[in-house]
């Protein structure tokens, strides 16, 4: 966010504000007010480059000097931070606050860059030294409220987010924080109250996101629904509300609105590796494997250490049954990416199986269930593996378990295109 503080001192050359301020009578480098207000770069009004460069004009004129000439540095560490530039925007920073050690602006922004640099501890230290010097800094609470978060200090995230609240009832950023702690709590209903009051404060595409996300989770899919549609329409160029809107068409089974969701949203960004990977779920829920294999296949290409979607296109070719031993491929590619995973177990069980390789496929499946033992997918195959192989006892104790968990795992192994024995 900007700092615009000295949008006051910038609009008063020449007037009384800055009696306080040390003058040159004539300035070492001519300065207009075009590059001042470039510098202070009100309401984000122009690029970074302009305020950079307004700010180092302020800083070469000579007009001010001391704690008067703090500003154009603070403001100038601003522009270098939000380019990405963080050791030039610490540098910076370093010399407004030489230059006035009470600029709180000039602490928050230095925090805010060692946080994009992850260096957390530091970043809690700058914006404690913020506060410290005003303690009705609001930016300062949510900022220090985001790094908490980061660290998994939940409590004391929502503290500073509510203390940031408490002094700024329309603090939508605090509220969209503290909104996405009770998310990742799972207490989605005042998530959803939070995300409603960042919205009250200041509709934007982020704010509807983040409750259609919640609303998801909560699967009250038309709400969750409604706020992409209002994401969408505040920002028609952005692709996670339309890979998001697509995964609730899917979850509802409506498979051909999931697919045109994915669409657009491969469109507007075609390298994203997630976009293609769901758009390949649709495909496969719509029982078209080639297609399906065809998206997770680029999504590898595009992540080819993703051990998640070598997952996916192993599992789309051993439900489809073809090419199996290129699916085998692709779970041993997975679990040596993601080790342990259970569901690569659970796919490369199947594959054993299709392929007749019993014991294999036993010793797959029972890994599944060591890591979820109400796993029925992996009991009810483990099962089959067992009937096959003939281990009758335990292969009816492992489908008679599957069952009891999930009564239609039967059906669902039909889909599959294997049942159970006949006797």
């Amino acid at each position: 966010m900007n700092n615009w503080r000295v949008g006051a001192i910038a609009c008063a050359i020449g007037g009384g504000l800055f009696a306080a301020i040390s003058v040159f009578p004539a300035p070492a480098r001519a300065l207009t007010q075009q590059q001042i207000d470039w510098c202070v770069n009100k309401g984000s009004r122009f690029d970074l480059d302009m305020q950079i460069s307004g700010c180092t004009a302020s800083i070469q004129s000579g007009r001010w000097s001391g704690k008067g000439l703090a500003w154009a540095y603070t403001d100038r560490c601003i522009g270098y931070k939000d380019k990405g530039e963080y050791d030039r925007a610490i540098t910076d920073c370093n010399q407004a606050l030489d230059l006035d050690p009470r600029d709180a602006f000039a602490w928050n922004a230095r925090g805010a860059a060692y946080h994009l640099k992850h260096d957390y501890d530091r970043a809690i230290s700058e914006y404690s030294r913020a506060i410290q010097v005003n303690p009705k800094f609001t930016e300062a609470f949510h900022n220090r409220g985001m790094v908490y978060a980061a660290k998994g200090d939940l409590d004391t995230a929502i503290a500073d987010y509510s203390r940031a609240i408490a002094l700024d009832p329309n603090d939508a950023v605090a509220f969209n924080g503290r909104g996405n702690v009770y998310k990742d709590r799972k207490d989605y209903d005042r998530a959803i109250a939070d995300y409603s009051d960042a919205i009250r404060s200041d509709p934007k595409n982020t704010y509807y996101f983040n409750r259609g996300i919640t609303y998801r989770l909560q699967q009250q899919y038309d709400r969750a629904i409604a706020d992409f549609n209002e994401a969408i329409r505040l920002d028609p160029k952005d692709a996670s509300s339309y890979n998001s809107r697509g995964n609730v068409y899917r979850d509802q089974k409506d498979l051909d609105h999931a697919v045109a969701d994915y669409n657009a949203a491969i469109r507007l960004n075609p390298n994203s590796a997630l976009y293609h990977n769901n758009r390949g779920y649709a495909y496969e829920d719509k029982k078209d494997y080639d297609t399906a294999v065809a998206d997770f296949s680029e999504a590898i290409r595009l992540e080819p250490d993703n051990g998640g979607y070598h997952n996916s296109r192993c599992w789309a070719r051993a439900v489809a049954g073809h090419n199996l031993q290129e699916a085998l491929a692709d779970c041993t590619e997975s679990l040596r990416l993601q080790p342990d995973d259970p569901n690569t177990f659970n796919s490369r069980g199947l594959v054993q199986l299709k392929l007749g390789a019993f014991d294999q496929a036993i010793a797959d499946y029972s890994a599944a269930v060591a890591k979820n033992a109400k796993d029925a997918d992996s009991l009810y195959g483990r099962g089959l593996a067992k009937l096959k192989k003939g281990d009758g006892d335990s292969g009816k104790a492992d489908i008679a378990a599957a069952k009891a968990i999930r009564p239609d795992i039967a059906e669902t192994y039909t889909g599959y295109g294997l049942s159970e024995p006949p006797g």
